[in-house]
């Protein structure tokens, strides 16, 4: 059997201490799978004393994580740190820089500087690997880099926040407000005490240019992706949504075409009869459409000490193993520069509610609105209240460019009888 594989670990946190106990819990096996040990050589994070779920008191302790990069007793140096500047990028560029191999579980890391450091790496002869970076235990850059590497992938997307997934399904089957579910997720610790990364779309947004790169062999463009979250959507899109055979869910979507690439995260309304609109809870989910495999479907733990420590130790297999493989599919200094397709001309489907005055004439300024910008309606729901209530009309409207249905809803949002911001979701057809 080959001499040990020796790794650093940075970070003791969650994902850390999940990697330091499936280490310690299935050395044998792992052994086994790669022809070699793999051994844990030194471990570094904040605190040394900080109360863990798992013991490190007999590795060595490095102060200083940067020195991982350095210690001629490591081979690989697993960043866990978190964070797209700072330590963990230092360390990083540092290791590469010593030819140590790289594993992260960072996605901001990669997102915003994974082009470079692929590059660096390469230039290096060593392997940068970030499997745990996206969607936790689902290894779906390996699917994309390895198993799908025959096909053209035309589309990628997917469910790729755990926190926003959960609170979207507990709002649909449960009936309860935005903000409920959120308080609860920060209960349970499924979101953090400032949830912004999370139901802003930014963590999606960072794993979704990520997963863009590797599907089609382009460099990581993370500042062309369009981004919002779910702070708007509401109990009431919720049942209006179900009543017109949808469901609403956070996803990323990046495809490509001759326009070029397009990169966005919003929230969609997906049919009832697709796979993805039934997968609940803090699950995540991806789907990859190829011109020979035709569409594949990923779904599991997104997050999570266990699935994330999985994702890590599967990377460490690999070099462990001496399997070498492009960073991106395709050697970094190949990849392309593909146009990025502005959201503006983005060509889709639409859902719309507006809460109006219910007098005469309103629908038919909203209908000459819509003419005026040259988008046709598909079908129109109303509802009644009291007298002197706001009523919420929703209507859907066919595929027409995002430029014309922004310039509408800013004329109908003018009208006096629209007493709220009208509130727009894309419809996808999945």
């Amino acid at each position: 059997m080959k001499a040990p594989l020796k790794i650093g670990i940075a970070g003791l946190g969650t994902v850390g201490g999940g990697t330091v106990r499936l280490l310690q819990e299935r050395s044998a096996a792992l052994a086994l799978n790669a022809g070699r040990a793999i051994k844990i050589a030194a471990v570094s994070a904040r605190k040394k004393k900080a109360k863990r779920a798992v013991a490190v008191g007999k590795y060595r302790w490095v102060a200083d994580p940067l020195k991982l990069a350095t210690d001629p007793g490591i081979d690989v140096v697993v960043e866990l740190i978190g964070g797209a500047e700072g330590v963990a990028r230092k360390l990083c560029e540092k290791a590469i820089a010593n030819r140590k191999h790289v594993i992260t579980a960072n996605k901001a890391l990669i997102a915003h500087h994974g082009t470079a450091l692929a590059r660096a790496a390469e230039k290096a002869g060593v392997s940068l690997r970030y499997e745990a970076a996206v969607a936790g235990g689902i290894p779906i850059i390996k699917s994309l880099r390895e198993g799908l590497a025959a096909n053209g992938i035309r589309r990628v997307y997917g469910i790729l926040n755990g926190t926003c997934n959960y609170i979207l399904s507990a709002m649909t089957d449960q009936g309860r407000e935005f903000s409920d579910v959120l308080k609860e997720c920060q209960k349970l610790g499924y979101a953090e005490a400032d949830p912004s990364l999370d139901v802003d779309g930014i963590d999606t947004a960072h794993k979704l240019a990520i997963l863009a790169s590797v599907a089609f062999g382009c460099e990581i463009n993370f500042g062309a992706v369009h981004v919002e979250g779910i702070r708007h959507v509401s109990l009431m899109d919720m049942t209006f949504a179900r009543e017109l055979g949808y469901r609403i869910k956070l996803l990323g979507i990046a495809s490509v075409s001759k326009r070029g690439l397009e990169q966005r995260v919003h929230p969609c309304m997906v049919p009832e009869s697709s796979p993805i609109a039934h997968v609940g809870g803090s699950f995540n989910a991806v789907v990859a459409e190829g011109d020979f495999v035709d569409t594949i479907v990923q779904e599991g733990r997104g997050s999570g000490a266990g699935p994330t420590a999985s994702a890590v130790v599967a990377d460490l297999l690999d070099i462990a193993r001496g399997s070498q493989v492009p960073t991106f599919t395709v050697p970094a200094t190949k990849l392309k520069k593909i146009k990025p397709v502005p959201m503006a001309r983005h060509y889709g489907a639409y859902y719309v509610r507006l809460m109006v005055v219910d007098r005469p004439g309103v629908f038919a300024d909203v209908a000459a609105a819509l003419r005026d910008h040259s988008v046709s309606m598909e079908s129109v729901l109303q509802r009644t209240r009291d007298p002197g209530e706001p009523v919420p009309v929703v209507m859907t409207l066919h595929e027409t460019e995002e430029a014309s249905m922004v310039r509408a809803l800013r004329k109908i949002a003018a009208t006096e009888a629209v007493v709220e911001p009208p509130r727009m979701i894309r419809i996808e057809s999945l």
